[in-house]
């Protein structure tokens, strides 16, 4: 079965006003979001705002903190650290797949 557009968690189907409606915010913090370059979303050829389903699940994050009593500094800066760490640990992850292969080859007896 082919798969429907809104399958997709990153097309961005939803306008300012609706990602404001859904999680009760104001359009201005989306647009400071924006602006402070928390969450990006995508522009329509019109040039409006339209957030995919993960964008809007970082906004609902993003409100958390703020609500929190976080600065949108620091929220952008969470978010970029926590990038990072993602980063790390696929990077972590891959060297102890190649270090395991390694491990099991130097294991093995030779064939001379």
């Amino acid at each position: 079965m082919p798969s429907l557009p809104f399958d997709d968690a990153d097309l961005p189907l939803f306008t300012v006003g609706q990602v404001a409606g859904m999680l009760e915010i104001q359009q201005a913090f989306l647009r400071r979001l924006d602006q402070h370059q928390i969450v990006r979303p995508s522009r329509s050829e019109g040039g409006q705002r339209r957030y995919s389903r993960n964008e809007i699940t970082v906004v609902q994050y993003v409100v958390r903190l703020a609500d929190e009593g976080m600065t949108l500094a620091a929220i952008r800066r969470v978010l970029v650290l926590e990038d990072r760490v993602r980063e790390l640990e696929a990077e972590r992850d891959q060297l102890r797949a190649a270090l395991a292969t390694f491990a099991e080859s130097a294991s093995q007896p030779s064939e001379s």
